[in-house]
């Protein structure tokens, strides 16, 4: 598959790309559909195309490839940066793109790399932070960029964090990424209408491997709240199973709430009608016992906010009849049995 997404990235100008990773369906495996890179399988190529400079990329993308975008090409490339950095999530999206020389149709979405920093670190949207919360393809190492590579690490221990707060004392690897997947769809209106049900099951159920594997640092790094047996049993089986164990003390509560991501504490505060500083707060949250449930509303205000803003600009910028198409094949999904 990476010969695929070699063969489909390289007619993009890449000079002011940084990082660029592809995911979803048609690139990691998920329950109910076709093997990944079976040439039957029908699933999109979803990318995404960080960028340093937003204006110089469109500028050379719409001058390669104008039958790309929508008519909003004819306002010209500056207006195609302020359109993808002023509104929504921060992301410019072209949809249903046919590339027939290598056989596949992509979606590729533009950020801004000091607006996805933003994102991983505050969760100012939770947009392209919450796809990244779950395994993707990188087609550019972000080792080499140590902010990115910094903003990445602090955005996966966030959501163990906020994961661990809504877990109990014990829960099997399976609820663990279920939880994190989860972070980003609960709050997502198209789950709605538009998006299979089993979404978050149908991406964990053959990934735990490959979730663990992304988590393993982040676990690490909290390995004095969280233990892992991983030659565990599920409970009430002998299936073997990856346990976990944490600490529910207030003192480790307060500590994963004192971390939060920015936009998430303002959100908790306000949904927990807390007064005062954040930081003179938290002790008062910790010993909250509504803190799971509000903890979750605040996370999903902030997703429900972006997925509706982000989804009404994709209409402009994928044009009526790409955005009629695309919808439909989400809507399948809903009613898929």
């Amino acid at each position: 598959m990476m010969d695929v997404y070699r063969r489909a990235v390289k007619r993009f100008p890449l000079g002011s790309v940084s990082h660029m990773f592809a995911y979803g369906s048609g690139v990691k495996q998920q329950e109910g559909y076709q093997k990944v890179g079976t040439p039957s399988s029908g699933s999109v190529i979803d990318l995404v195309f960080c960028v340093r400079d937003a204006l110089g990329f469109h500028a050379e993308n719409l001058h390669r490839h104008p039958g790309h975008y929508s008519a909003l090409k004819h306002l010209g490339p500056r207006f195609l940066a302020q359109y993808q950095e002023r509104l929504g999530a921060g992301v410019y999206c072209n949809t249903l793109v046919p590339l027939p020389d290598v056989g596949v149709t992509i979606k590729y979405g533009v950020v801004s790399q000091e607006q996805l920093i933003e994102d991983l670190i505050d969760w100012k949207h939770l947009y392209l932070a919450g796809r990244l919360h779950k395994p993707v393809t990188d087609l550019v190492d972000p080792s080499d960029n140590p902010p990115l590579k910094t903003a990445l690490d602090r955005n996966l221990v966030s959501a163990l964090q906020v994961s661990l707060l809504l877990l109990p004392e014990k829960f099997t690897g399976y609820e663990l990424f279920h939880t994190i997947a989860g972070l980003s769809y609960k709050g997502d209106f198209r789950m709605i209408f538009g998006e299979n049900k089993q979404k978050v099951h149908n991406i964990v159920s053959p990934q735990i491997n490959d979730f663990f594997a992304l988590y393993q640092p982040a676990l690490g790094k909290l390995a004095q709240f969280v233990a892992v047996d991983m030659k565990g049993q599920e409970p009430g089986s002998r299936k073997p199973a990856i346990l976990f164990e944490q600490d529910k003390s207030q003192t480790a509560t307060a500590c994963h709430l004192r971390e939060l991501p920015g936009q998430l504490r303002c959100r908790l505060q306000k949904n927990a009608a807390c007064r005062g500083d954040y930081p003179a707060v938290v002790d008062h949250l910790a010993l909250a016992p509504q803190l799971p449930k509000v903890l979750q509303a605040s996370v999903n205000d902030i997703v429900w906010r972006s997925s509706v803003t982000q989804s009404i600009k994709n209409i402009a910028s994928a044009g009526v009849i790409k955005s009629l198409v695309y919808s439909y094949r989400k809507a399948q999904k809903t009613f898929a049995v």
